[in-house]
């Protein structure tokens, strides 16, 4: 069985994406409740804050999305100052994502997905398996683990189940 570059890209940003929306509905919850500043929260003084970590993960869904079609990505936006205005930096991105059709993906294996860090003298050079698998996908889901941890750790009540939600899906009665 062969596994496409959209399945990996796209049925993993969508879901997630989702279930990031359903954390951040519960850290606004805890937030109002306590009268916790949690957008600004961060685990180190030296990482981003809630904020940014979501700009992050909504960026690194849609520049691959975008990188991957061969279309140029979306700008980033400044982060979010609320929690409403974090869920619809979300919603857009699943907007964004949604709107790509599955035959934008074709090629997406061999395309070139160089990547051109600003004001250094290298590339880091990928074709576009390579650079949804060693970049896109550890940067998304490290910045999706992040805010999920940044939220956890003041206390907001969520686990394992909550983080991967869309697990469910697949839940089945054992068989007798």
């Amino acid at each position: 069985m062969k596994i496409s570059v959209y399945t990996m890209a796209v049925e993993t940003f969508l879901p997630t994406l989702e279930s990031l929306t359903k954390l951040l509905d519960k850290g606004s919850a805890h937030a109002q409740a306590k009268g916790l500043d949690l957008v600004n929260a961060s685990l180190a003084s030296d990482m981003y804050p809630l904020s940014k970590q979501v700009q992050l993960v909504c960026h690194f869904a849609q520049e691959a999305t975008a990188r991957l079609t061969g279309t140029p990505p979306p700008p980033m936006e400044e982060p979010a100052k609320t929690f409403p205005q974090l869920n619809a930096v979300i919603e857009k991105a699943i907007g964004y994502i949604r709107g790509v059709p599955a035959s934008a993906f074709d090629g997406a294996e061999e395309r070139d997905c160089t990547l051109e860090p600003p004001n250094l003298d290298f590339v880091i050079a990928m074709d576009g398996l390579t650079y949804l698998r060693s970049w896109a996908l550890p940067q998304y889901y490290f910045h999706l683990v992040t805010a999920y941890d940044i939220l956890r750790h003041n206390g907001v009540a969520i686990g394992k189940q909550d983080y991967a939600s869309w697990v469910s899906a697949f839940v089945r009665p054992k068989a007798a």
